[in-house]
């Protein structure tokens, strides 16, 4: 019975011991870890940090301090590697990254670095999708864009972003539909601009290529977004063209109304005084011409007409 008993005497003092071992074992793998950490190593500071968390997990409650120290810090080191790499414009990386720190942090309970990470992922796409917008690579934008969208419908900077990406394709219809949705989210004077933008340069086109409808056409969407003196110039010219001499005269009242000082204010102003004299508006012809009678380009006309009138 005596045996017996040195037997488990002897156990116990050689599980002490192993134990002994082992914590100091855990805890010297923290310490390196915590030494890579200061002096930069992030990355393999997680490893020892994770080496230390799987040793102190064995040793059960013995080792619960040292594990719930590991919990801790691992998630917010993950997370620092994951914002150098965005520092260094390495947005794949930095996603991978993230979604690895979301993973660990929710599994060792650090909720909030979970949500932190969480949340950076849209703005890692978004900062990728801006670089490839200014690179000219507009494909891989419109995707990164997209990427944002899918994890944020009401991002409303991502929406206007990716309708320059699609403007530049080409994708009239696509793009129209991503800035109006940018205005229903934060972003409506800049997405006003941008579809005022487009279509004047679409109008301009057609203008060129003397497809009066489409100029008139444009010029309607623009205007509907915001009303701007060039778009009434164009759809004028464009009227003019088509012999729609009422509506030509219309846009460009609508354009003196917005632009007085236009630097071609007086040749619009007798272009209109024509029209009306053609449309046999006496009054209204008159009224025109008497406003460029002093002009050095037209004032010699304008009394001509004035006269016969």
């Amino acid at each position: 019975m005596k045996k017996i008993f040195l037997l488990f005497a002897a156990a116990a003092v050689s599980a002490g011991i192993m134990s002994a071992q082992d914590i100091n074992q855990a805890t010297e793998n923290y310490n390196n870890g915590a030494m890579e950490l200061d002096m930069g190593n992030k990355e393999a500071a997680v490893t020892c940090f994770q080496t230390a968390l799987t040793m102190a997990e064995a040793l059960g409650e013995e080792g619960a301090e040292l594990a719930a120290n590991c919990k801790n810090i691992i998630p917010n080191v993950m997370l620092s590697i994951a914002k150098d790499y965005i520092k260094a414009d390495n947005f794949d990386g930095a996603v991978e990254q993230l979604n690895k720190t979301a993973e660990a942090a929710e599994l060792y309970g650090a909720s909030e670095t979970a949500v932190e990470a969480k949340e950076m992922i849209p703005t890692v796409y978004l900062s990728k999708g801006n670089g490839l917008l200014k690179a000219k690579d507009v494909a891989g934008a419109t995707a990164a864009f997209q990427q944002v969208l899918a994890m944020d419908p009401a991002n409303g900077m991502a929406s206007l972003l990716l309708g320059q990406a699609l403007t530049a394709q080409g994708k009239v219809a696509e793009a129209e539909a991503a800035y109006v949705q940018a205005a229903a989210n934060g972003q409506e004077t800049n997405a006003k601009k941008m579809l005022l933008k487009m279509f004047q340069k679409l109008a301009q086109s057609s203008l060129k290529a003397k497809k009066y409808q489409e100029v008139l056409d444009y010029t309607a969407k623009a205007n509907s977004y915001m009303e701007d003196a060039n778009s009434y110039k164009f759809a004028a010219t464009a009227s003019q063209q088509l012999g729609k001499n009422a509506d030509c005269i219309a846009n460009y009242e609508k354009y003196l109304e917005l632009k007085p000082n236009a630097k071609d204010a007086s040749g619009v102003k007798f272009t209109i005084a024509a029209l009306y004299q053609q449309a046999g508006n006496k009054a209204k012809a008159k009224e025109f011409y008497q406003m460029v009678v002093n002009d050095p380009q037209y004032g010699a006309s304008a009394q001509e007409q004035l006269k016969t009138l």
